[in-house]
C-alpha cells in the first residue's frame, strides 16, 4: 500500500510496536462508549498498509499481580482480580470502595485487559531503557485516569505510571506529555511531588470530567512547579494547538531536559468524537507526534481516550507510521474493517466548522503564565544516582529459565510452559501483497546474535494517595499528589536469551491466508511478578492480512466471548 518516507528524517528509527490479539475481544457493555476493538481496528490498517515492514511487532507479556503492584495497593489489584460479573453481588462494599460500577463497569476478563495495556507499556519502557529501540508503541495503553487505589474514567490500571516508574529506573528526568481532551489526573497525582518526572497536559478545563487540571496546579513541595497545566476552550483548531504545544514543549525541553519522553496520543481531542469537544484533524493531532519525535529522545508513545472508533484507528495507524518515518497514503486499504470507513474510505479525519472559542488573547494569556512557572523550575534538577538495592528476585531476571533447566529432559514439561508456547489463532495472516520487500533482518533467530537479550526489572517503588467521565460536568477536585518517596536507579547487566523458533511450511500464497510466520519468544518462562519487562514474543511478519470486505468485525477469542459486542460509530 502507498507510504512516502518522510521529508527530513535523519535518523531511522528502530520501532517496536506492541499488540495482543486478546484486545480486541473485551468489552464494557452495552452502550458504554469505550471499545475496546478499536485498537484490533487501528491493528488492520497497520498491517494492510504494510508497516510491519518498517518495524517489530511485539505481543507483550500481560502484567501480573505482582508488578501492579509497583503503583497500585496490594487491596485493588487483589479486587480487580477476583472480581467477575458473576460473583460482583459478593462485593457490593469494594465495589463503592473502588469506584467500579458505572463508568467502569465489572465485565468478562477485566484483571487480564488490564494486564495486556500495563504489560505493553511496561515491557515498552524496558525496551527503550535498554536500547532495544528508539521508540515504542502500545495503543492498548495511556489508561491515565486509573489511581492507586481507584478506577476512574474506564480506567483501572495505570499503566502509564508503572511505565514511567521502569523507565525510572534508567532515566533521571522523564518528561509526560498528555494530549487527551481530559486531563491527565492520574498520572500527575502520582508523580505530584517529585522532580524526576515532569508532567504536561493540554485538556478542556471547566465543567468537564474529571474537574482537576487548573492553571495554578503546578506540584508541591520538590515537585513544585514540575506538573504543567494548559487548560483549553471548546473548538480549539489545528493552528490554534500548535501555537501554545510547540513553543511550551520547546521550553520544557529546554528547561527540564528529560532523557525520555511519554507522549499519551488520546484521540478524543480530534474532531467528531462521541465524548470530545475540541476540534483537531488527523494531521493536527498527528504534528504533536511528529514534534515530540524530532526530539530524538527515547519515546514512549501510548494511546488513550477516542470515542469514534473509524476516527481513532485512522489517526493512531496514521501516527504508527509516523513513528516508523513514513507518511501513509490517503486511501485506505482493504481490510476486516473496511466498512467501517465509508462512505469516503479515506485515512484523514477533517476538522469541522464549529466556533474556536479559544481566542488569542486566552491563549496568549495562558501561555506566558505557563512559561512563567517554567521559569520558577531553577534549571535541570539533579538526582544523585545510587544502586538499587539487591532483591531474590534479581537472581530470577538472572536466569529465567532455571526452571526448566532443573526438569529432568524425560520427564513431560509442565502444562503451563507449554501454554506459554502456543500461538494465538488469528495472530498472524497472510496478504496478497507477499513478496514486497523482505524480512528485516535475514539472520537465523536460533543464531545468538539475532536474539534480543532480556533482563531488567521493575524497581519496589511506590507512589501516589488512594464524577464520571461520561458527564460533561464533575466537580473540580484539587488534591495534592502522593507522599515523598525516594528514587534510585542502577544499571543492569544485559544476560542472554534463550530462543525457540516454530516454522509452519507456507501454503498458498492466496488472500486471507496464513503464510509463513517465525515465532520468537525471549525469556519465555512465565516467572513471578515484578521481573524484568522483556519477556515478549517477538513476531517477524513477512505480510499481512486482507480479507474481503465485512460489514462487522470478527468474532473474538473463544475464552473472551460470553459478552462480547461490536457496535458500529
Amino acid at each position: 500500500m502507498s507510504m512516502e518516507s518522510l521529508n527530513g528524517e535523519n535518523q531511522k528509527k528502530r520501532v517496536c510496536y506492541f499488540f495482543d490479539s486478546d484486545i480486541g475481544g473485551f468489552h464494557y457493555g452495552p452502550g458504554h462508549p469505550m471499545k475496546p476493538t478499536r485498537i484490533r481496528m487501528c491493528h488492520s490498517l497497520v498491517m494492510n498498509y504494510g508497516l510491519y515492514k518498517k518495524m517489530e511487532i511485539f505481543r507483550a507479556k500481560p502484567a501480573t499481580k505482582r508488578e501492579m503492584t509497583q503503583f497500585h495497593s496490594d487491596e485493588y489489584v487483589d479486587f480487580l482480580s477476583k472480581i467477575t460479573p458473576s460473583n460482583m453481588n459478593s462485593f457490593v462494599r469494594e465495589q463503592h470502595k473502588y469506584n467500579v460500577g458505572d463508568d467502569c463497569p465489572v465485565f468478562d476478563g477485566l484483571f487480564d485487559y488490564c494486564s495486556i495495556s500495563a504489560g505493553g507499556s511496561m515491557e515498552g519502557a524496558a525496551r527503550l531503557s535498554r536500547d532495544k529501540c528508539d521508540i515504542a508503541v502500545n495503543w492498548a495503553g495511556g489508561l491515565h485516569h486509573a489511581k492507586k487505589s481507584e478506577a476512574s474514567g474506564f480506567c483501572y490500571v495505570n499503566d502509564i505510571v508503572l511505565g514511567i516508574l521502569e523507565l525510572l529506573r534508567y532515566h533521571k528526568r522523564v518528561l509526560y506529555i498528555d494530549i487527551d481532551v481530559h486531563h491527565g489526573d492520574g498520572v500527575e497525582e502520582a508523580f505530584y511531588t517529585t522532580d524526576r518526572v515532569m508532567t504536561a497536559s493540554f485538556h478542556k478545563y471547566g465543567e468537564y470530567f474529571p474537574g482537576t487540571g487548573e492553571l495554578r496546579d503546578v506540584g508541591v513541595m520538590k515537585g513544585k512547579h514540575y506538573a504543567l497545566n494548559f487548560p483549553l476552550r471548546d473548538g480549539i483548531s489545528d493552528e490554534n494547538y500548535k501555537s501554545v504545544f510547540e513553543p511550551v514543549i520547546q521550553q520544557v525541553m529546554e528547561s527540564y531536559d528529560p532523557s525520555a519522553i511519554v507522549l499519551q496520543c488520546g484521540t478524543d481531542s480530534l474532531s467528531g468524537d462521541k465524548l470530545g469537544c475540541l476540534n483537531l484533524s488527523m494531521r493536527g493531532h498527528a504534528n504533536c507526534v511528529k514534534f515530540v519525535k524530532s526530539f530524538n529522545k527515547p519515546l514512549l508513545l501510548l494511546g488513550g481516550g477516542g470515542y469514534t472508533m473509524r476516527n481513532v484507528s485512522r489517526a493512531w495507524a496514521y501516527e504508527t507510521g509516523l513513528a516508523a518515518g513514513v507518511e501513509l497514503g490517503p486511501d485506505i486499504p482493504v481490510n476486516e474493517y473496511y466498512e467501517y470507513f465509508g462512505p469516503d474510505y479515506q485515512l484523514d479525519v477533517k476538522s469541522s466548522n464549529s466556533d474556536d472559542l479559544n481566542t488569542p488573547a486566552y491563549l496568549n494569556r495562558v501561555k506566558q503564565i505557563v512559561m512563567e512557572n517554567l521559569r520558577h523550575c531553577g534549571g535541570v534538577p539533579s538526582v544523585q544516582m545510587t544502586d538499587t538495592p539487591a532483591l531474590p528476585i534479581d537472581a530470577e531476571m538472572d536466569d529465567p529459565n532455571a526452571d526448566e533447566d532443573l526438569i529432568p529432559p524425560d520427564t513431560r514439561r509442565p502444562q503451563r510452559l507449554l501454554d506459554s508456547r502456543i500461538q494465538n489463532d488469528g495472530e498472524l495472516s497472510d496478504s496478497d501483497d507477499e513478496g514486497e520487500g523482505g524480512r528485516r533482518n535475514h539472520a537465523r533467530h536460533r543464531d545468538s546474535d539475532s536474539v534480543n537479550s532480556g533482563g531488567g526489572g521493575i524497581s519496589g517503588r511506590k507512589y501516589g494517595l488512594g464524577a464520571g467521565i461520561m458527564h460533561t460536568s464533575a466537580a473540580p477536585t484539587h488534591g495534592a499528589g502522593p507522599s515523598g518517596h525516594v528514587t534510585d536507579v542502577r544499571v543492569f547487566a544485559t544476560p542472554k536469551a534463550t530462543s525457540m523458533e516454530v516454522e509452519s511450511p507456507p501454503p498458498p500464497a492466496e488472500i486471507g491466508e496464513v503464510g509463513e510466520v517465525g515465532v520468537k519468544m525471549e525469556n519465555g518462562s512465565e516467572g513471578g511478578g515484578g521481573v524484568g519487562r522483556e519477556t515478549s514474543e517477538s513476531m517477524d511478519i513477512d505480510s499481512s492480512s486482507a480479507p474481503t470486505p465485512a460489514a462487522t468485525a470478527p468474532e473474538a477469542p473463544p475464552a473472551l466471548t460470553s459478552n462480547t459486542q461490536t457496535e458500529f460509530d
